[in-house]
C-alpha cells in the first residue's frame, strides 16, 4: 500500500448543502417517542442539559454536544465495493476549513479507517477536538484526538482496537463517514434511555424510521452518541481490502466480520430522516470501549431481555454531502 498518498482537496470534491428542518424539540421528542415505545419495554426521552463528555470514558475533548451543529456525509460504500477506491481519502480538518466552519470544533461518527496511516482497512470511531480560535489553553497541534480504530486481527480474527495518541495531530479517514459536528458546547440534547427491547428494530433505526414516516417531505438530522450497558451487541470490523470483487451481499457478508461484542460499548455517529438523492445512509454508528478493547460498527443487539440504552443527540441545521459517489448501491449500507 502507498503510505505516501495524500488527502483529497476539498476545493476539488462535488460537495452539496442542504438546509436541514428543525423540529420544535416538543414535536420531535414526540416522534421518537412513538418509534421507541413500539420497540422497547421501557423508554423515556426527553430535554436535559448535556452531560460532560471532555474525560474518560468518553475522551471527547469537549464538554457537550452544542453549537453550530452540522453533519458530513462523506463518501459511501459505492467506494468500497465492489472493490475499493483507494485514492478516495479525506482529512476532516482540510474539509472544515474549505467549509469556512471556523470555531473549535468538536467531530464524532463512524466511517473507514485511514489505511494509508494504519497501513490497513479498519473501522472509523471518529473523536476530536479540534482548535481553531482558542488562546487560553492551546493544545498540541491544534488537536486532542480520542478516535479508534478497530482492525480485524489476521491470525485469529479476534477484535484489535487501537487508539490514537491524545496529542497526535490524525484526521484523516477513506471511503466513507457519517459525522456530527458542532462546537462542543455545554447545552440543550435530547437524552433517550431504552432497556429490554421487544421489536426487531436496533436502538437507532426505531427513530429513524419514526423520522422518516413523520417528515415525510423534510430532511431532519441528528447526531450525538449513545451507551449501551448490560448485555452483548452484534457489530461487524472490515477485514483487510478484499483481493477479488465484493458483488452481492453475500460475498459482502463473508468478507467482513461479525461479533458477538460485550458491552459497555460507547457509540458515536448520526442519523437522518431519508436517504433523498443524496444517497445518505440514514443510519450510521461505530462503537468501541477501550478497557476491554473493542468496537466496530453497531448492528443491534443480541441480549434484548437485558439490554440498556442511553443516548444524547441533538438536531443538526446544516448536511453537507461530500463526494456523493456516481453510482448507488443496492446493498451495503445497513
Amino acid at each position: 500500500m502507498d503510505s505516501n498518498i495524500e488527502p483529497l482537496d476539498p476545493s476539488k470534491l462535488n460537495i452539496t448543502t442542504r438546509t436541514l428542518h428543525q423540529p420544535p424539540l416538543d414535536e420531535l421528542i414526540n416522534v421518537l417517542a412513538g418509534g421507541l415505545t413500539t420497540n422497547f419495554a421501557e423508554a423515556t426521552i426527553e430535554l436535559v442539559d448535556c452531560p460532560n463528555f471532555n474525560g474518560w470514558p468518553y475522551n471527547f475533548y469537549r464538554e457537550g454536544l452544542c453549537g453550530n451543529p452540522i453533519i458530513l456525509d462523506v463518501g459511501g460504500p459505492a467506494y468500497l465495493l465492489p472493490t475499493a477506491q483507494k485514492d478516495k481519502f479525506y482529512d476532516i480538518k482540510l474539509l472544515l476549513r474549505h467549509l469556512n466552519y471556523n470555531h473549535d470544533t468538536l467531530v464524532i461518527g463512524a466511517g473507514a479507517g485511514p489505511w494509508p496511516h494504519t497501513r490497513c482497512n479498519c473501522e472509523l470511531i471518529m473523536k476530536l477536538n479540534i482548535q481553531v480560535n482558542n488562546k487560553v489553553k492551546p493544545i498540541n497541534n491544534g488537536v486532542a484526538n480520542g478516535t479508534h480504530y478497530a482492525f480485524v486481527n489476521k491470525s485469529n480474527g479476534e477484535c484489535i482496537l487501537e487508539r490514537i495518541v491524545a496529542n497526535e495531530d490524525e484526521t484523516t479517514f477513506s471511503l466513507m463517514a457519517n459525522l456530527y459536528v458542532c462546537e462542543g458546547n455545554p447545552g440543550k440534547v435530547i437524552r433517550v434511555r431504552a432497556k429490554k427491547r421487544t421489536g426487531k428494530l436496533d436502538f437507532i433505526s426505531c427513530m429513524q424510521k419514526a423520522l422518516e414516516n413523520h417528515y415525510e417531505d423534510k430532511l431532519v438530522g441528528l447526531g450525538g452518541m449513545f451507551v449501551m450497558k448490560n448485555g452483548k451487541v452484534k457489530q461487524h470490523i472490515m477485514q483487510d481490502f478484499s483481493d477479488t470483487p465484493l458483488n452481492t451481499e453475500a460475498q459482502l457478508n463473508n468478507w467482513l466480520r461479525f461479533y458477538d461484542m460485550e458491552t459497555p460499548l460507547i457509540a458515536v455517529g448520526t442519523f437522518v430522516s431519508a436517504e433523498t438523492e443524496l444517497d445518505l445512509r440514514v443510519q450510521h454508528f461505530h462503537s468501541a470501549y477501550e478497557e476491554k478493547r473493542l468496537g466496530g460498527h453497531y448492528h443491534i443487539d443480541t441480549t434484548p431481555d437485558t439490554i440498556e440504552y442511553e443516548g444524547y443527540f441533538n438536531v443538526a441545521a446544516t448536511l453537507y454531502r461530500v463526494d456523493q459517489p456516481p453510482n448507488k448501491l443496492q446493498f451495503g449500507k445497513d
